[in-house]
């Protein structure tokens, strides 16, 4: 994630430093058209802080929706983690939308726009001195699913048990920006961190450095609020308490995740969320053509099923988008994501073999496999096309040889020394994945490599690539910005400050002029000079060929007759779980 920044709103200059805004990618409207959309072509939408009216709730009612049913999901996986500190996964922060809150969080409207307000907090927050200071008043009225209140005494423990050694998975903005942070272990010795103040229904937190965007840090699911009470450590990562419409009302870890009402929700507390449905019955195990053919069959519960993570599968695309009756149940939008491949560059050192991966990548094979430019636009660079800062280029000839290059490669491997060099390639156990995998080994030995495929359980996928000691050479992997700008996909992916088990530095790399570019850029005030500046780090990791960058995504999300409102939130990047209900 999707899931960053120095002086964010200043440095980057995605708005002026009133930071009343940010910019986002727009995909096309929620209503089906003939024409593909583009991701190079796809409008930029605002996403404005609003006021405190804006985070008053209740929500705003959905046109038509009625009480009553239950939705069901057709999904591959389950989430390998539920706490929200040790969430960094989309389809993980997607799924708790309706349990957990924070502070902060994105209020959309009926077409996916967002607005920042204030979830648990009266408002998107106070800043001072620049923004090395930041306060948020938690409403009256909110409290947990067994109707204790919710405190600053639970504020103050879910940022401060983020330092504990057990969260492993989660951002780690918060940790880095607060006061003291750095020689902090969390509160299970019973010792607080000063930078966290509390006072009256105020917390206030004080950063090492200024930060106009936390805000809108806050509102990532990563820093959902935590029960003191019923903080069961690892445990919670099972079974979190909630603060939302629904709790959970049953797990089988694997198989199925059932929500039901929380009678102690009260909607006068939240501008974010309806809660139409009785219950969701999230449902694991379907690979993307089975839960495409119960979609397209549309019959019994499937009527009222969607998906959180399964798109349109491959096979069905042309038929689903070609057939109007079908493609009325699709919602497609374009993501702020791109898909690539890290190559591990602790153990893959010679710039030469990194580069001839990249010549020999079969990007247009790969794209026929997703179901062709439906799905996807062929990706040349780490940012994307809708993300600030994004400049264009092509350093592996993607543009004019889609399908690879295998000589260049060879010659590359010839000239390192390096011909039948062993690549061990993680990645995903499902249909499409195994389908990709085998083309990669097919290309990769056409270039003179020797490639050794692992399947790696789809549940702890990122779990396993984001240990530092693994057995990998190249894994499939994604980023969609925090919220938009160079340094939410730089500084967490590519910097070698942020090396560790659990972070998104899946290449590893630690290369001095990469970490002092992206610092630098970091505190740039000027707008064209910082989006230049991340544009310009973007080619620097690329001519160091530490991935290999796939596809920028458009999303197709198919569901049944019977749900109404399947709305996009840009916020969170995701289908908008609690906008959903059962048509009667």
């Amino acid at each position: 994630m999707s899931f960053s920044r120095r002086n964010f709103l200043i440095a980057t200059g995605v708005v002026a430093a009133s930071a009343s805004v940010l910019t986002a990618c727009g995909g096309s409207d929620n209503k089906s058209t003939s024409k593909v959309p583009s991701v190079s072509g796809s409008k930029t939408q605002e996403i404005p802080v609003g006021t405190k009216a804006d985070s008053t709730g209740p929500a705003p009612e959905v046109t038509g929706a009625v009480k009553g049913g239950t939705i069901y999901s057709l999904d591959q996986f389950d989430m390998d983690h539920l706490d929200p500190a040790q969430i960094y996964v989309s389809t993980e922060g997607a799924i708790t939308r309706p349990i957990l809150r924070g502070l902060t969080g994105y209020k959309i409207d009926d077409k996916g726009g967002a607005t920042l307000v204030g979830d648990l907090a009266t408002d998107a927050g106070t800043m001072k001195d620049g923004g090395k200071t930041w306060s948020f008043t938690l409403k009256d009225g909110v409290k947990w699913e067994d109707g204790s209140d919710i405190s600053l005494d639970d504020v103050r423990h879910t940022f401060e048990r983020l330092f504990a050694t057990f969260v492993t998975e989660g951002p780690r903005y918060v940790q880095q920006w607060l006061v003291g942070g750095d020689k902090y272990t969390g509160p299970y010795d019973g010792k607080s961190l000063d930078s966290v103040e509390t006072d009256g229904k105020t917390v206030t937190f004080r950063l090492t450095e200024a930060r106009a965007d936390f805000n809108f840090t806050l509102a990532m699911p990563g820093y959902g609020l935590v029960n003191k009470k019923n903080d069961t450590k690892e445990n919670y990562d099972k079974r979190p308490f909630s603060s939302g419409p629904y709790k959970i009302g049953s797990r089988s870890v694997g198989k199925s995740l059932t929500y039901v009402r929380n009678e102690h929700w009260d909607p006068a507390t939240d501008a974010i969320r309806n809660n139409y449905p009785d219950k969701y019955l999230f449902q694991f195990g379907f690979e993307l053509l089975a839960s495409t053919d119960r979609y397209i069959a549309d019959s019994g519960n499937d009527q009222y099923a969607m998906s959180i993570f399964n798109e349109v599968a491959p096979e069905r695309i042309a038929q689903v988008l070609t057939n109007a009756t079908l493609k009325k149940r699709v919602l497609t939008e374009v993501d702020t994501v791109t898909y690539y491949w890290p190559i591990n560059t602790t153990r893959i050192k010679d710039i030469k073999v990194r580069q001839a991966i990249n010549w020999a990548w079969p990007h247009q094979q790969l794209q026929t496999i997703r179901g062709g430019a439906s799905t996807s636009e062929l990706a040349t660079t780490i940012l994307s096309p809708v993300t600030p800062g994004y400049t264009k280029f092509d350093l592996y000839g993607v543009t004019t040889k889609p399908g690879g290059d295998p000589a260049k490669a060879k010659a590359l491997l010839k000239e390192a020394g390096k011909e039948g060099q062993k690549l061990v390639i993680a990645y995903q156990s499902s249909d499409t994945a195994v389908k990709s995998a085998v083309a990669i080994k097919n290309a990769l030995e056409e270039a003179g490599f020797t490639v050794v495929n692992k399947q790696v359980d789809k549940s702890t996928f990122y779990t396993q690539i984001g240990k530092i000691d693994n057995d990998y050479d190249l894994f499939a992997a994604g980023w969609s910005p925090d919220w938009p700008n160079g340094y939410s996909v730089f500084y967490p992916c590519w910097s070698g400050e942020n090396i560790g088990d659990g972070r998104s530095n899946y290449a590893q790399l630690n290369d001095a002029s990469v970490n002092k570019a992206i610092n630098a850029a970091s505190t740039i005030t000027d707008t064209a000079a910082a989006n230049k500046a991340w544009g310009n780090i973007d080619r620097q990791i690329m001519e160091l060929a530490a991935v290999v960058p796939d596809y920028h995504s458009i999303r197709n999300w198919m569901h049944g007759s019977k749900v109404g409102n399947v709305v996009y939130d840009s916020g969170n990047t995701c289908v908008a779980l609690t906008k959903l209900y059962v048509k009667k």
